[in-house]
């Protein structure tokens, strides 16, 4: 049956979009940590098959994270359920509508996730590892988006917001592609557990720094500080860190400000003053300092190829450092 080309366009500008590629980037490399190489051609086809479908599950996941956000742009152009709003024009049912359209877009990605993993040409036990993680990533990825949505509002739980970052994100963004990368590979369970080691506070790392690009911009004007956090009073650890250490007058400010959707650029910029004065933005720049530093200690001790260690500290840096 000839499917509508319709979706296949819509995915195909979503993932030329841009993107970091770095999941994809990161099951290459766990499958190089793991020995991959020395198969030939199928085995090197069948780690790309896998790494493909994680950017297929990556373009599902961001486009429901949008329409959950009520998101208006992805990657500088409007978000897939705005651009499908925008389409019907003055229908009074066009929100509605292009929402629930974008909602099936992304279905479709992760229908097409599946149908590139299951299409590996793996050996029998192979394949039974490679899925379990990949169930295991599914899993996650929606018990984080769960806390995620269900977590709004200003909270001083730094180890509840560390929570929604590690099974929304670290998780998904860097443990489980390595470790399917190297699941590919055969790699046993010393390999996989170094793959924890390093994805896990890699991929905090990761997180933290875009709910920190989120509030406050870059240096370098890349990113500019933005208002959608801070409207849907998203539980991140940069608050919590700031109501930790705020005086109490400090602290109904932020919880009057926060959350509002109604706030503004003026609004906003109190309670990044806020955050700056009680030192959480310093302590979330020493988090994502300290998780890259263990980062590179386990490198330093593991006995990875020389060309996945070079890879590795590239991604780390690219992971911590980015800054659009």
């Amino acid at each position: 049956m000839r499917h509508p080309l319709e979706v296949a366009g819509i995915l195909r500008d979503f993932l030329a979009a841009g993107g970091k590629r770095i999941r994809a980037l990161l099951c290459v490399v766990g499958w190089h940590a793991a020995g991959g190489g020395g198969g030939g051609g199928e085995d090197r086809a069948a780690v790309l098959r896998v790494a493909a479908s994680l950017e297929l599950f990556v373009a599902f996941a961001l486009i429901h994270d949008d329409i959950m956000d009520d998101s208006d742009t992805r990657r500088g152009r409007p978000a897939v359920h705005r651009a499908l709003c925008t389409r019907l024009g003055l229908s009074p049912r066009a929100e509605r509508l292009g929402a629930g359209g974008a909602l099936l877009v992304g279905n479709v990605a992760l229908i097409w996730s599946q149908e590139l993993l299951h299409t590996a040409e793996l050996s029998v036990q192979r394949r039974r590892a490679v899925h379990a993680l990949y169930d295991a990533m599914l899993e996650e990825v929606m018990y984080g988006q769960y806390l995620d949505v269900m977590g709004t509002g200003p909270d001083d739980d730094v180890d509840a917001a560390l929570q929604v970052v590690r099974y929304k994100t670290a998780t998904a963004t860097v443990e489980r592609p390595l470790q399917l990368g190297a699941a590919v590979a055969g790699a046993d369970d010393t390999t996989l557990g170094l793959c924890t080691a390093l994805g896990l506070p890699l991929g905090e790392a990761f997180q933290i720094r875009d709910d920190l690009l989120d509030v406050f911009g870059s240096a370098d004007g890349a990113c500019a500080p933005g208002l959608g956090d801070l409207r849907e009073g998203k539980r991140t650890v940069l608050l919590a860190l700031g109501l930790r250490a705020a005086t109490p007058a400090q602290q109904r400010r932020l919880r009057d400000l926060v959350g509002r959707a109604d706030l503004d650029t003026q609004g906003a910029a109190e309670v990044r003053a806020i955050l700056e004065k009680t030192g959480a933005r310093q302590r979330t720049e020493r988090m994502i300092t300290s998780r890259y530093e263990q980062v590179l200690r386990v490198m330093d001790a593991a006995a990875l190829p020389p060309a996945a260690s070079r890879a590795l500290r590239g991604l780390a840096v690219t992971a911590t450092q980015y800054t659009s």
